[in-house]
């Protein structure tokens, strides 16, 4: 499973991902399109033939158990979602509200083996698909692996299979996942750094695979004392590991030479010509962005993604009032905690810079007016404006009776609509939403995740 994804994943980057961001990131996600949770559409999902269950692991409430369920019509019905789910008029949507960035959810598709994979296959065409059209509206993408080999996180729909047993903190699920390009590498790792064994060398060869790839293709790396080679052919270039220089290490070698008959395969099933002959836009094509959770993420002594670094990197934090550990329930409070939250200046004393908040919405813990849901978007837009930016969590929520008023405070389309967002992301309702809870600098409040 982890072989075909990286394989995916490859493909996909040498032909649509360009590095650089906005000079500020004003985002959403598509939460939901090409990695299905079910919360958030539950009256299409139980249209689908899917189910709700206060505990997701037990009935048809993730992707790996639709498709075990229904293995003759997964993909047929899954095809349906993808293209109702965001299409041109989304992306329209998007554009009108002054959006420049997506971060993409991806799972693990096309080469899945039904013997023991249970996932839907055919969304690398829509994912393309979804790319051009949000290329041609100049929208920048970001891809963010949420569902990885063996489940990153316990019971959780946003990893694509709701288990208690989480397999990807292993060196089966490390060794062939690390060739994938310019994608946010592990979305919301455990938190406990003491159950994430190896993961500090998982993201130094993650970054090692990235930078190898791209000196095989003769794509220039700042930090890359070397010359790039120029290899046009991806397969071929994948095959030359004994040109690398000694700062790649032998699983990076071996990682590069697992992908190349995923690759082909890809090639032909798919008709990705890019497989075949890579021909970059421009001779002097910058390198990818390799992308982290941050390092205040996990606690317990974790890794630092700093140390991994060659070239251009950025790291991601996602901030969640509504589950709790974070401000005491009700308004003074949250507005106390985010106007003087800490975690730009706490991260890039760790060498965490620079930092986007990939993930946040205006849920509460407490049944929450329109003008404090004002307030509380104002003073989230502030405090993630302070470095690379914010992405909203979602673009849109169903709007059913099932879904109830879920969109009010998690939709972003619905948030503009209502009032609570304005429709140009970079201004504010009111710049002073802050200016009564700022604390003195020196006893700021402590950011949590």
């Amino acid at each position: 499973m982890a072989r075909a994804l990286l394989g995916l994943v490859l493909a996909f980057s040498l032909s649509i991902v360009e590095a650089g961001f906005p000079n500020k990131i004003y985002g959403v996600n598509l939460g939901s399109w090409l990695l299905v949770e079910p919360w958030m559409l539950p009256g299409e999902w139980v249209a689908m033939g899917g189910q709700q269950c206060n505990d997701c692991s037990i009935c048809i409430a993730s992707e790996y158990a639709f498709a075990k369920a229904y293995p003759g019509t997964v993909d047929r019905k899954f095809n349906e979602h993808w293209n109702s789910w965001f299409n041109q008029a989304d992306v329209d949507s998007i554009v009108n509200v002054g959006i420049n960035t997506v971060r993409i959810p991806v799972s693990r598709e096309d080469l899945v083996d039904r013997k023991n994979e249970f996932y839907p296959r055919g969304g690398l065409a829509q994912l393309r698909r979804g790319l051009k059209q949000l290329s041609k509206a100049g929208i920048m993408a970001i891809l963010d692996h949420h569902a990885l080999p063996g489940v990153q996180s316990p019971q959780q729909q946003f990893t694509g299979r709701c288990t208690t047993d989480v397999q990807f903190y292993t060196p089966y699920n490390y060794h062939p996942f690390e060739n994938v390009v310019a994608i946010e590498a592990v979305n919301e790792p455990e938190m406990d750094a003491n159950v994430t064994p190896g993961y500090g060398d998982f993201q130094k060869n993650f970054v090692q695979v990235v930078r190898a790839v791209e000196f095989l293709l003769g794509i220039p790396v700042s930090g890359l004392k070397v010359k790039a080679q120029v290899n046009a052919n991806v397969t071929a270039a994948l095959g030359l590991t004994t040109q690398l220089p000694p700062i790649f290490s032998p699983e990076t070698q071996s990682v590069l030479r697992d992908a190349i008959p995923i690759l082909l395969k890809l090639g032909v099933e798919l008709s990705l010509k890019e497989i075949f002959n890579f021909l970059p836009k421009k001779q002097d094509r910058e390198p990818l962005i390799t992308n982290f959770m941050d390092i205040n993420w996990q606690h317990n002594n974790p890794a630092n993604p700093a140390d991994a670094a060659i070239g251009p990197q950025i790291y991601d934090n996602h901030l969640y009032y509504s589950f709790g550990g974070v401000a005491d329930p009700n308004e003074n409070a949250y507005l106390t905690h985010i106007c003087n939250l800490d975690r730009i200046e706490q991260d890039a004393a760790l060498g965490n810079g620079p930092l986007f908040f990939g993930e946040w919405g205006l849920p509460t813990q407490f049944q929450a007016s329109d003008s404090f849901l004002r307030k509380w978007a104002d003073a989230q837009k502030l405090a993630y404006s302070k470095d690379a930016g914010w992405i909203f969590w979602n673009f849109k929520i169903e709007i059913s009776s099932l879904a109830g008023d879920t969109a009010r405070q998690w939709s972003y389309l619905e948030g503009v609509r209502r009032g609570y967002l304005t429709k140009d992301p970079s201004k504010l309702l009111d710049p002073h939403v802050c200016d009564q809870y700022i604390r003195n600098v020196n006893t700021t409040a402590s950011s949590l995740a």
